[in-house]
């Protein structure tokens, strides 16, 4: 008696393509893998090992402290400006390196795109997972610069998870367009940097967004990420939430990942063809 066999005919889809969640489920051990690829990659044959998820932050930290805290006198809401800072390095931090790897993350696996079928918005979820131990190393000294600048804990800290999961969602999302776009033109890798520096100065990483007049901070909150970093501060330091300014950087996250991810989806059938 002869086995039966199953035959599954691949075609690209017409229109615009949404998000399907179902076939990213099947295909979730690759993402895993790809995931612990990207860690070990990152993590393998260095000097300090995981202790670079620390550096970057803290020394940004430290020059930033100096110049705008000291020099400048940057308002820090009565807190010290160091875990002001950092409260807000944190975030920007992971969201900044999210894009980064993100965005180059399709090119950088041209060979095994071209070799079998996988849904291709696995590879920049996988960039992204692997940024996510950093942060949560990033996390454990943030708490303890609470310690040693006398910043109790309190329920606050229960949003973190949530917040972490918006910051995550604009990341994938935005990385996600520019990823399917440096495929067909190479040259926005480079561009990148650049917009992501001019972002943190628009965003209130380094400074509080009490400086903004009132009548105008909506339109402060339309980048995606002021309402999440100052979310991320108030539940740091025990600051009330300003659930306003959440819910329209949150709104605009959640629009620039479904065009960024529907973008992707539309493009992906040339990959193969074009990178």
């Amino acid at each position: 008696m002869s086995e039966k066999t199953e035959l599954t005919i691949i075609q690209p889809k017409k229109g615009w393509v949404s998000l399907d969640v179902r076939e990213i489920l099947r295909y979730r051990d690759l993402l895993y893998f790809l995931v612990w690829r990207d860690i070990k990659v990152r993590y393998k044959q260095t000097a300090i090992g995981v202790a670079w998820a620390v550096v970057q932050p803290f020394m940004s930290m430290v020059v930033l402290s100096v110049i705008f805290g000291r020099w400048v006198k940057m308002p820090s809401e009565g807190y010290p400006y160091p875990i002001f800072i950092f409260a807000g390095l944190l975030p920007w931090t992971f969201f900044a390196n999210a894009i980064g790897a993100c965005a180059n993350s399709v090119v950088g696996s041209s060979s095994l795109l071209t070799k079998v079928y996988f849904p291709r918005l696995v590879i920049p979820m996988a960039s992204v997972g692997a940024g996510i131990i950093d942060f949560l190393i990033s996390l454990v000294v943030m708490f303890l610069l609470m310690f040693h600048y006398g910043v109790q804990w309190h329920m606050g800290l229960l949003a973190l998870p949530f917040l972490f999961l918006a910051v995550l969602f604009t990341a994938l999302g935005i990385g996600t367009f520019f990823s399917a776009l440096i495929v067909a033109y190479r040259d926005f890798r480079y561009v990148i940097p650049f917009v992501l520096q001019l972002w943190m100065f628009v965003t209130p990483v380094i400074y509080s967004p009490e400086l903004f007049p009132e009548k105008w901070r909506w339109t402060f909150n339309l980048n995606p990420m002021a309402g999440l970093i100052d979310g991320f501060r108030s539940s740091f330091l025990g600051q009330s939430f300003h659930p306003g300014a959440f819910m329209m950087s949150f709104s605009v996250s959640v629009a620039l990942f479904f065009i960024g991810v529907g973008y992707f989806r539309q493009v992906e059938k040339d990959f193969a063809d074009i990178i």
